[in-house]
């Protein structure tokens, strides 16, 4: 008798129309050790794990996996390893809203703050009624502002290069309109100047380490929506689009506005993505470092059971 392929349980929900798959049961043995050294066991180990979760044909480009672990201080709610179709998160805003929702649908959470353990550290989310999350972000700041990049068939690009727990460059001048009509369009230009930047070796910090690379791409313009401050487009390190605001992306635009001085602590930044949906952002100065809060809603839409089957030539995924 062939012996039973494994089964990988997972919960699925969307924030903001972007959607997170979280791995509850199935997944790789990464130990006890800090969800940092647990990422690069997941890394080196079991990255077609990763794959079979995420990519084609289970999943999808857009799709953003999670994997639930358990949290170090017992005092966490969890902790949670982000990847998705090219590699691993450090940190996802949309993705710990969508991990907070489903915990409460697995009842175990109810209303209140919990505290998440991340790869870049420990986070807190505070769970509302009505699926609405705020996230607690770790600290993000600018590290060049009005950076210029020679993008081929674009011409001459200026952005700032921030940290909200993944690096972005985000763009506040262009010619592009941010319509779901024109992704295409959008996809192209900020993949051309994601490129640009790795080939001109812009990064984050200092540049010096692979890990500082810019993955996370991101366009503003103005929201027809009553009482929300900006639109934005953001290109994520797999070539897919973020149906959601962003969490990270958000949080990287507060850290700008602060620097510029056109947000003051406490108030309230709503930001609308190329969907429609919005978050509302807001932050604090403690020891003189930026830290965001972005509020959003998740909803749980499936539960599964992916068949790991070793007969499947295509069982770890589509990669390119």
């Amino acid at each position: 008798m062939a012996e039973k392929a494994p089964i990988v349980r997972v919960i699925d929900s969307h924030t903001g129309g972007e959607p997170t798959r979280l791995v509850v049961s199935g997944g790789p043995d990464l130990g006890a050790g800090s969800l940092a050294e647990r990422l690069t066991k997941f890394r080196l180990n079991h990255d077609n794990f990763r794959s079979a979760v995420v990519n084609e044909p289970r999943g999808s480009d857009v799709m953003v996996g999670a994997l639930l672990c358990d949290p170090i201080d017992s005092a966490s709610a969890a902790g949670v390893i982000f990847f998705n179709n090219v590699g691993y998160l450090g940190m996802c805003g949309h993705g710990t809203i969508g991990l907070m929702a489903t915990l409460a649908y697995m009842k175990r959470v109810r209303p209140g703050e919990h505290k998440i353990e991340t790869p870049v550290g420990t986070v807190s989310a505070v769970l509302h009624e009505c699926n609405q999350v705020t996230v607690n972000n770790v600290a993000s700041y600018r590290s060049a502002a009005n950076v210029s990049v020679d993008v081929p068939g674009y011409g001459k690009v200026h952005g700032d290069v921030a940290w909200g727990g993944n690096w972005f460059f985000l763009v506040r001048e262009h010619a592009m309109e941010l319509t779901l009509r024109n992704v295409e369009q959008l996809t192209n230009f900020t993949w051309a100047i994601r490129q640009a930047l790795r080939q001109q070796r812009i990064a984050g910090a200092d540049g010096k380490e692979a890990s500082e690379e810019i993955d996370h791409i991101e366009l503003f313009g103005p929201s027809e929506l009553p009482g929300v401050d900006s639109k934005n487009f953001v290109l994520c390190p797999g070539r897919a689009y973020d149906r959601s605001p962003c969490g990270t992306g958000t949080s990287a635009k507060l850290a700008c506005l602060y620097a510029d001085g056109k947000i003051r602590e406490g108030q309230i930044w709503k930001q609308e993505s190329i969907v429609g949906s919005v978050f509302e952002g807001s932050m604090k100065i403690r020891d003189g470092r930026v830290y965001p809060s972005i509020k959003g809603s998740a909803f749980v839409n499936a539960e599964a059971e992916l068949v790991l089957d070793p007969r499947d030539p295509l069982c770890m995924g589509i990669r390119a």
